[in-house]
């Protein structure tokens, strides 16, 4: 693996409503020294930073919440710099807002007022309970002990969801530029168990791994074929779009067409954290080698697939 220099860029301080702490950043973009590959690696659902008016206003312990997170993911990842590579990843929880919907994919019975007539409130996350604003935690629990106010909604939209998006659309511009194409690695992890639909073999728990890419719309297909080939040589258990075929990122960023992809990447939590303390368990390392050697291989191998 190249050993690279690189910088971090803590971004989106704020002090104001639904603040996490004065001057306190809000998402984390490492930069490497030398940006070598089209290829950019994500974390949206990985943030602990959770900002005191918003626990103050759910009836849940912050350990409840947490249990929403993709726990320490980006910290599976954080070797992209270090392999030329950048690594964008929000601090915030995805409990309080998430980035991976519609910017107005909202509730109205969580809100106390009228939604704006742009909102999105019939697509299924929102039926589930899991809009931009999340109305549930895990084991769909509420979270909220009263109504919120759309101005609520739009001042986490404009402090944590807005300044995440620009964010990733500049790094993706600028990767277009650079080199004429790029991929943007969005990297989520998912409970080990599911629905009667989503076992794994032996009809024991999820996968290993879950690759969405839209079934085939968001992605070359050589990446997602490389990727899939490079996690299964390793022993894992794959699947392709089952139940995750690609979220908002996904699905609004990856167009091919004009040279940008996005694939999905699912980790069964299981393999390296305790899914009820959280703590990491004694596979932590062996995952973040296996993802490291992910990232370190699309580096290398990323503008081939692309032109493919």
């Amino acid at each position: 693996m190249p050993n690279g220099d690189f910088h971090r860029e803590p971004t989106g301080t704020e002090t104001g409503h639904d603040s996490v702490a004065p001057g306190h950043a809000i998402l984390n973009l490492v930069r490497p020294e030398t940006w070598r590959a089209p290829l950019i690696v994500a974390s949206p659902h990985s943030g602990q930073h959770y900002p005191p008016d918003f626990l103050a206003s759910t009836g849940l312990t912050q350990q409840e919440l947490r249990l929403s997170e993709d726990c320490y993911v980006d910290e599976l990842v954080s070797a992209a710099p270090s392999v030329g590579v950048p690594l964008l990843a929000a601090l915030f929880p995805r409990s309080f807002c998430d980035v991976n919907r519609e910017p107005l994919e909202l509730d109205p019975s969580m809100f106390s007022d009228r939604l704006p007539a742009g909102a999105n409130t019939a697509s299924p996350r929102v039926a589930a309970g899991l809009g931009v604003v999340p109305r549930l935690g895990a084991n769909d629990r509420e979270i909220y002990r009263r109504k919120l106010s759309f101005a609520e909604a739009e001042a986490r939209l404009a402090v944590y969801y807005r300044p995440y998006h620009a964010a990733l659309n500049a790094l993706s511009n600028e990767a277009i530029a650079k080199f004429g194409a790029c991929l943007i690695l969005d990297c989520h992890s998912m409970p080990s168990v599911g629905g009667p639909g989503e076992r794994g073999p032996g009809g024991q728990g999820r996968v290993d791994f879950v690759l969405g890419d839209c079934f085939g719309a968001s992605c070359a297909p050589a990446v997602t074929a490389a990727v899939d080939a490079f996690l299964r040589a390793g022993g894992a258990n794959m699947r392709r779009n089952s139940p995750y075929s690609g979220g908002y990122v996904t699905q609004h960023y990856g167009r091919p067409a004009t040279g940008v992809h996005v694939l999905q990447v699912e980790i069964n939590r299981a393999l390296y954290v305790n899914e009820r303390s959280l703590e990491r368990s004694a596979g932590f390392a062996a995952m973040q080698a296996n993802m490291t050697g992910l990232i370190s291989m699309l580096a290398e191998k990323t503008a081939d697939l692309l032109k493919g």
